[in-house]
């Protein structure tokens, strides 16, 4: 740690904490071969291990959750960057936010499929443009002149069980539209494997980011809350809040800003703050998810109503963990 990042975090304590998820949804014990739990968990601890680094050697939350997405975005085992799902046409499109707390600063790219680390592209929007989001065409374009954004075919992005996955939705589908019976619940708990990071660095300041692959057999340019400022991101200089789980309820509850704000303007903690959020109202309209949370005191919540939630942390006494299920 060099002079200025020691005077830093003698400043602050020394406090640092980070928080990553990989997705909430149906993730039950009996389908999880032990082999692919202990891939899982080693990709989690590559997350943890990229953001940690930044954040020990003093630097800041908005490095610290980039590059621990940006190691989830690289691991087929998650519903983002290479092991992005399919949509309806057999292709990826992704989307990504990032935001730095005490300045609300924000970026985010919508629909993407050539961007091999969308998490990437969203801080370059946010800090090289004068907008927030960008999306499909427009943020393809914005890309192309960018030059230290690594571009690859939309077939990186490939994976032998998300084809899979694919081809279930479809036959699902297409059983339904012969039977004449659409269950919208059907997707209730399908679409677990979206990113995300939460950091509070030596300074004091939180930093929040989101990446997805979006929901398999997606149609008409769908979009979830993974992007969007206040539904699955939110950082302000209290708070920060990524969520996972059905993007259209997350939207409509504007959940990550809500959590937040029931920290700032009610006095909540954390923890309530995200269970209230989490198990109570998200249910109350009929989705589901889970969300990872962190406040500036370096308390750490992890909520999630799905049976399970792959989820990582670094706490600021140096407690580290990953898990899956809800009784770890």
């Amino acid at each position: 740690m060099n002079t200025n990042a020691q005077d830093a975090a003698h400043e602050a304590g020394g406090r640092f904490a980070l928080v990553i998820h990989g997705g909430a949804g149906v993730i039950e014990r009996a389908d999880l071969s032990a082999a692919d739990e202990r891939e899982i968990r080693a990709a989690l601890d590559v997350a943890l291990d990229a953001g940690h680094a930044v954040l020990s050697a003093g630097g800041t939350a908005l490095d610290a959750v980039q590059a621990a997405v940006v190691a989830l975005e690289e691991s087929p085992r998650f519903n983002a960057g290479k092991g992005a799902v399919y949509n309806a046409i057999g292709r990826h499109e992704l989307d990504a936010s990032i935001m730095e707390g005490h300045t609300r600063r924000a970026g985010a790219v919508a629909g993407v499929t050539t961007v091999r680390n969308p998490v990437t592209l969203a801080r370059v929007v946010m800090e090289r443009s004068p907008h927030v989001m960008l999306m499909g065409d427009g943020a393809e374009q914005f890309a192309d002149r960018q030059p230290d954004i690594e571009r690859v075919g939309n077939d990186w992005f490939d994976t032998e069980t998300r084809y899979e996955q694919l081809q279930r939705a479809r036959e699902r589908e297409q059983a339904e539209a012969q039977a004449g019976e659409v269950d919208p619940q059907d997707l209730k708990g399908k679409y677990f494997g979206t990113v995300g990071a939460v950091a509070l660095d030596v300074h004091g300041h939180i930093a929040t980011a989101t990446s997805t692959g979006g929901m398999t057999n997606k149609k008409f340019g769908r979009v979830g809350d993974s992007p969007i400022v206040g539904a699955g991101t939110w950082a302000d200089e209290r708070c920060g809040v990524s969520g996972t789980g059905w993007g259209e309820f997350f939207i409509r509850n504007a959940v990550a800003h809500d959590i937040c704000a029931r920290v700032a303007y009610r006095g909540d903690t954390l923890q309530a703050a995200a269970d209230e959020v989490i198990m109570k109202r998200v249910p109350e309209l009929g989705g589901d998810g889970g969300a990872i949370a962190l406040d500036r005191e370096g308390n750490i919540a992890m909520p999630f109503n799905t049976s399970g939630m792959y989820r990582g942390w670094i706490k600021p006494d140096g407690d580290r963990g990953t898990a899956i299920f809800r009784e770890e």
